[in-house]
Order: C-alpha cells, then sequence, then structure tokens
C-alpha cells in the first residue's frame, strides 16, 4: 500500500534562497471529496493520474501512475473543476527537499511549501522561510483551490 506523509505550509516569499529546479504544472480533478480525489497532473516533462484517500492526520493512501501528456490533456478536459496551475520549486534545506508552488491563474499569490516524509513523528528542522503550517487545513488542498480560488478568499 502506497502512503503519503506530508505537511504543508504557508511561505515568507522574500526569504526564500533561489530555486534549483523550477517546473511547471496543470492539475485537474475528476473527482474531489473528502473521501478520495482522482487528480490528473500535467507537467512540461511528464503526466500522471492520481488517486489519494482520506488524510488522517498528515497521512492519506495515495496511487500515482504515469501516463500519456495526450491522455493527461483529454483527462483534464473531463475535469470537474477548472484546473489548478502553479509553478513548483525545488529547494533544499538541512538534506531534505522541499516543492515550493507558487501559484498561478485563479490562485495567483499564493505560496505553499510542502514536505514529504517517511513517519508522522518524524522531526523537521523548519527553514526561516516557513511562516505557518497549514497541514490538514483543507482551504488549502488542490482539490479546494480548484473549487474556491485563492483570489476570491479575499
Amino acid at each position: 500500500m502506497a502512503i503519503e506523509i506530508e505537511r504543508k505550509f504557508l511561505v515568507d516569499e522574500k526569504l526564500l534562497p533561489a530555486a534549483g529546479e523550477k517546473i511547471s504544472m496543470v492539475q485537474a480533478y475528476l473527482q474531489a471529496d473528502p473521501e478520495r480525489t482522482v487528480r490528473v497532473r500535467l507537467t512540461n516533462e511528464s503526466a500522471f493520474i492520481t488517486i489519494k484517500g482520506k488524510l488522517v492526520g498528515f497521512s492519506r493512501k495515495e496511487y500515482e501512475y504515469a501516463i500519456p501528456a495526450d491522455d493527461a490533456r483529454e483527462l483534464i478536459e473531463l475535469a470537474i473543476y477548472p484546473p489548478v496551475e502553479k509553478v513548483r520549486h525545488l529547494i533544499w534545506f538541512d538534506g531534505r527537499k522541499w516543492e515550493i508552488d507558487f501559484f498561478t491563474g485563479a490562485n495567483q499569490g499564493l505560496v505553499l511549501a510542502e514536505l514529504e516524509l517517511s513517519d508522522e513523528d518524524e522531526q523537521v528542522d523548519l527553514p526561516p522561510w516557513i511562516k505557518t503550517e497549514v497541514t490538514g487545513q483543507v482551504k488549502y488542498h488542490n482539490s479546494y483551490l480548484s473549487q474556491h480560488p485563492y483570489l476570491e478568499w479575499k
């Protein structure tokens, strides 16, 4: 069984170091409810379909499979909500890979950091550019952002 253990944080952009790799992404949801999500993600290099279970603590079941990019484009057209667009910056801090998502389009202005862990009890030294932990707050889930864009929050 595949398990994703992930924490999310709001970021102070002014304190971020330069990113190593940057990946543009479009992701759309074919199913999005509290029990499960089915997502299609298309990047400049690859495409995936991902099924995620209900979040319990920092963890949830996750199954991800590579698919052809043309299939991903067609599946995005079937999405139940508008796609979420972002540019992911990969930054290493204290030996860990942090994924910093700069949202664009309807979620412009939102910047979130994600860190995948191997255990929920794993201790993490937070970088100085972390502001607030938002792990488990549904409004910061990408599936929620597809339905309730960040620009509409204000």
